[in-house]
């Protein structure tokens, strides 16, 4: 019986299992940790600079009662990122970084990928065309290496259209209307979360697009959604996966 290759591995949001999520130094610790696949989160500030955050309200990471949107750029480069309630003062001078910024730590990186997720807060708030022009103007530098990815299959399109070499597309659901409109938008990538790809019998839906599974913990995991159809999984904890599966090769 062939065995089946290990998937690729994405960095969620960093090595964000061991460090402050969406950071530099969560980035850089999982490329130093072997990860040649990084996924962050991209919102706009009151003055449209893309900056990494998740939540569009700023109190999980941060502390402050507010948005992101609603700040300006030297206002939130003020904030303390460095998760206190996870990790108390440790980080406590790491900022939220520009978008511009992490071009920069990767453009050293030559084998490195970015899926760069837009968020669905910032589309809202200031537009589906501003927001990902904004984004795709600072990826302009790595854009053969970054795709714009997004839960927002228009922004999807935009991105495309736009001229992204890649794009990709979120899923809610692996519902047959998430089906159809999957083939209509035929991304290179789809993404879903791997409980999704487990309640379903069979392998996941053939199509030009690789499948990437999100939130995955553990080779054993990562190698049965492999065997399902997923070509990457995604993981916060980047350094143990990738330890795991080289294990599990020797």
């Amino acid at each position: 019986m062939p065995v089946m290759p290990n998937p690729e591995v994405i960095a969620h949001r960093g090595y964000a299992a061991r460090y402050p999520e969406n950071t530099l130094v969560a980035l850089e610790a999982a490329l130093r940790a072997g990860a040649r696949h990084v996924e962050f989160d991209v919102q706009l500030t009151r003055d449209g600079v893309p900056v990494l955050q998740h939540d569009a309200e700023l109190a999980r990471t941060t502390g402050h009662a507010g948005r992101v949107m609603d700040l300006d750029l030297d206002t939130v480069r003020t904030l303390d990122a460095g998760e206190t309630p996870r990790f108390g003062t440790r980080f406590t001078d790491e900022r939220i970084p520009t978008l511009a910024q992490v071009v920069d730590l990767l453009a050293n990186r030559p084998q490195a990928t970015a899926f760069v997720e837009i968020k669905e807060e910032s589309l809202a708030h200031f537009g589906t065309v501003r927001t990902v022009r904004s984004v795709l103007a600072v990826l302009e530098p790595l854009l053969a290496r970054c795709v714009p990815i997004s839960f927002s299959a228009d922004a999807v399109r935009c991105a495309r259209d736009l001229d992204a070499p890649a794009v990709g597309w979120v899923l809610r659901s692996l519902d047959a209307a998430h089906c159809a409109q999957a083939r209509r938008l035929a991304p290179a990538y789809l993404f879903c979360d791997h409980r999704a790809a487990l309640a379903r019998p069979g392998r996941l839906w053939p199509g030009p697009w690789r499948w990437a599974l999100y939130e995955v913990i553990g080779a054993g995991l990562a190698r049965e959604l492999a065997a399902r159809g997923a070509d990457l999984v995604e993981t916060m904890a980047v350094g143990e996966l990738l330890a795991g599966l080289a294990s599990d090769e020797s």
